[in-house]
């Protein structure tokens, strides 16, 4: 074969598959299995005939002939007798004789069925015994008892001469028969060694086939299998650059380019999301950094503002005990107008100072009692409750682990606000609540106030966000800002709920467990060295 005849022949082999590859083999193994089978049965087949025929034919054939000689002598013996003698107990043998070959002549006459030479040996059989019978047997048998038969001396060698012929057809007959069971033996003999033969080859085919099935399974199937495996594996372990190598007949090596590509495709996709990550990572550090630098900014602030506010709130209250009614009217207002912004200023600045420590100022968490820490809330809003005319009731509440400052930080604003913003003419209604689901706990606080709509329930949250000026509710705008920072830091959410109609209602949820928090070693280390530098 040249070698452009072969590579046409191994390209068309490269695109089998895996099912046709097996069709092929197990079909190639049938025909193999069922000429050997067939071969198989017909040796079967030939040695049991050849047995059948040995063992009920040719055997008791040769057994027949030898007992149709046994009886022919018989008789012989007892016709001799009797014609000597007149004696009728000779015929005795001569009469059992005669039953005798009868019965092995009619079982010859089965025995030799379809075999035209061994019933041509028959008949010249039974002619010579029926030319002795005639001539020698009947006669002297049916002479009178009592006295010798004078055929004996008349027919003595007529009858010898004939019982040499029955003689001479029976050995010719018996030496046939010898024969053929000689010949059955033999060919019974050959095909036993054909068959034994011929199964220890079927027993090495079938041993050959079996190894050849399971090299071709393991070299078409399960080697590519396991090198596809075994590069699978090596990726999963985290080496995304390892190629594989398609092995294996064609649809095998589809599958293998086919994952090749998805690990291709997952490295660029790893790729863009590394680089999303990092991106995302740096843009996380610059906002944690940026909320750090904010948290200090807006502790700064407060903190370093509170001596030059105290001078001016001082002495502008100074100026107005000195010079209050001293003035016109519009230095008296003006006067007014710096005390209260001084005022304002301050009470503004605390706030924030407050709000900037929650998240930064952070005592460790430990169990709290909610419902003291609102009774404390109770007990220090005492006289706005009482002089609003304000009814506060609550369910039980639960033990969590929280931050107790921080808690009452919120009791405060929510109650306070509750009490704050009541219609005009009714008193306060509020009313707290708490359930469980799963993890977390969620609180209501109900009241019958003025309410907030539902477009500003996002607003409420935002830091310095006012829906009223500063004459008709006082405050700085802080107040739920900071209960948001809170709720957040210890875990939950908090919101309006728009469904409620009949004053505000403001839910939150709170985590039964405090969640890990960053600690300072998080932070950027401008951030930390920043806020040490900072915090007093």
């Amino acid at each position: 074969m040249t070698g452009d005849d072969k590579r046409p022949r191994e390209r068309r082999f490269a695109t089998w598959t895996t099912r046709r590859w097996l069709r092929v083999g197990v079909a190639g193994s049938l025909v193999v299995l069922v000429m050997l089978g067939s071969l198989g049965a017909w040796v079967l087949g030939r040695t049991e005939r050849l047995s059948t025929d040995l063992s009920d034919v040719k055997s008791p054939a040769l057994a027949t002939g030898f007992r149709l000689e046994a009886a022919l002598l018989n008789q012989e013996t007892g016709a001799r007798g009797y014609g000597l003698t007149g004696t009728p107990e000779f015929l005795v043998p001569y009469r059992e004789g005669l039953a005798e070959e009868k019965t092995d002549i009619a079982q010859l006459s089965d025995l030799l069925h379809g075999d035209a030479e061994g019933l041509r040996d028959l008949e010249a059989v039974e002619g010579a015994i029926a030319r002795w019978q005639e001539r020698y047997a009947r006669p002297i048998a049916a002479s009178p008892p009592g006295a010798a038969s004078p055929l004996v001396a008349t027919r003595a060698a007529e009858g010898k001469k004939t019982f040499d012929q029955v003689r001479s057809t029976l050995a010719v007959q018996q030496g046939r028969l010898l024969a053929d069971r000689a010949r059955a033996r033999d060919d019974l003999g050959s095909t036993m060694r054909l068959r034994n033969w011929l199964f220890t080859t079927i027993a090495l085919v079938i041993a050959v086939m079996t190894g050849l099935v399971f090299e071709g399974l393991r070299r078409g199937i399960t080697r590519p299998l396991d090198r596809l495996g075994t590069d699978a594996r090596t990726i999963a372990g985290g080496n995304f650059d390892h190629p594989i190598t398609p092995t294996g007949p064609a649809d095998l090596r589809r599958l293998s380019r086919e994952i090749d590509f998805m690990r291709r495709r997952l490295v660029r996709e790893l790729a863009f999301t590394e680089e999303a990550r990092m991106r995302l990572d740096a843009q996380a550090a610059d906002l944690q950094r940026s909320n750090a630098e904010l948290e200090q900014f807006a502790y700064v602030a407060s903190h370093d503002l509170q001596e030059p506010l105290r001078k001016v709130s001082s002495f502008t209250q100074l100026l107005q005990r000195r010079y209050g009614g001293q003035l016109d009217e519009r230095a008296d207002q003006y006067i007014d107008f710096a005390v209260d912004g001084a005022n304002r200023m301050q009470v503004l600045i605390n706030d924030l100072l407050d709000f900037s420590r929650v998240g930064r100022v952070h005592h460790e968490d430990q169990s709290v009692d909610l419902d003291e820490v609102l009774e404390r809330t109770l007990a220090a809003l005492s006289v706005g409750v009482e002089e609003a005319g304000a009814k506060i009731t609550h369910d039980p509440l639960p033990t969590l682990a929280a931050d107790p400052t921080q808690m009452g930080m919120l009791w405060q604003n929510l109650i306070g606000n509750a009490v704050k913003f009541r219609r005009p003419g009714q008193a306060p209604e509020i009313h707290v609540t708490a359930a469980r689901e799963g993890d977390l706990w969620r609180f209501t606080v109900t009241d019958n106030g003025i309410g907030i709509a539902p477009e500003y329930a996002d607003k409420v949250f935002v830091i310095f966000q006012r829906l009223h000026n500063k004459d008709a509710y006082g405050g700085s705008g802080i107040g739920l800002a900071m209960c948001k920072k809170i709720v957040e830091f210890h875990g939950g959410t908090i919101g309006i709920d728009p469904d409620y109609r009949d004053g505000a209602r403001i839910t939150f949820t709170l985590a039964h467990e405090h969640p890990e928090r960053p600690g300072p070693d998080t932070l950027p280390e401008a951030t930390r060295s920043g806020a040490e530098l900072r915090t007093p």
